[in-house]
């Protein structure tokens, strides 16, 4: 029986990948660089961004020092905490300005309310950071329950995310629909741990993948 479905943020609610390259786009000329070679900078700006995620998920370093990282390494530049602090908030006003929730959001958080079920979030983000984003987009009134990674033992994929997410519903796994855009932390992950679960490939990138939909408003809501 269906109580539960279970949102990713990031690039399934907002915009985060396009609010992203909109930030950099802005941001670049007032670190002094041209927007001949743009492609490449957004392509080096987001793996540098992904690497220092993925090693603040691990817990290796905090989520401000993986800020710090990334402006390091983007520019490679030997700053201080307070000059890497500095320059990336150049970057994060930008940011923070470009969120916006997809169209389909509001309509398919709605649509699950009611339907007589709990509107739950699942972020890999830091709980700070992710309910500023959510009150910023209007998307926090739409929410029952909110939990972030740094709420708990470790992020998605790691199965204690998922087991720690069913704790704190008060539901057995099976009772969880995940819905989200990574295939393997908010698909592969939530099926190992006993949940349903739907890839939304708004990008038509995993064809490969059978239980997905291309928008929210294609999102199934059967037990």
């Amino acid at each position: 029986m269906l109580k539960v479905v279970l949102f990713d943020l990031d690039d399934t609610l907002v915009d985060q990948e396009g609010a992203s390259r909109t930030a950099l786009l802005d941001w670049l000329p007032e670190l002094g660089l041209g927007l001949d070679d743009v492609e490449e900078l957004a392509a080096a700006w987001l793996a540098i961004a992904e690497e220092a995620y993925a090693r603040y998920q691990r817990r290796e370093i905090t989520f401000q020092d993986q800020r710090r990282v990334r402006v390091r390494e983007f520019l490679g530049a030997d700053a201080t905490d307070a000059e890497a602090d500095e320059l990336f908030s150049g970057y994060l006003s930008r940011y923070e300005r470009a969120w916006v929730a997809f169209d389909d959001a509001v309509p398919a958080l709605r649509r699950v309310r009611d339907a007589g079920l709990v509107v739950a979030l699942l972020t890999n983000g830091d709980s700070t950071h992710q309910r500023h984003k959510l009150d910023r987009t209007g998307l926090a009134e739409h929410l029952d329950v909110v939990v972030a990674s740094d709420d708990m033992p470790a992020g998605k994929p790691d199965p204690r995310a998922y087991a720690a997410t069913c704790a704190v519903l008060g539901v057995a796994p099976g009772d969880v629909l995940m819905v989200g855009n990574d295939v393997e932390k908010d698909f592969q992950g939530p099926l190992d741990a006993g949940m349903g679960a739907v890839l939304l490939d708004r990008h038509d990138r995993y064809p490969e993948v059978t239980d997905r939909i291309r928008t929210l408003d294609e999102m199934p809501l059967a037990g």
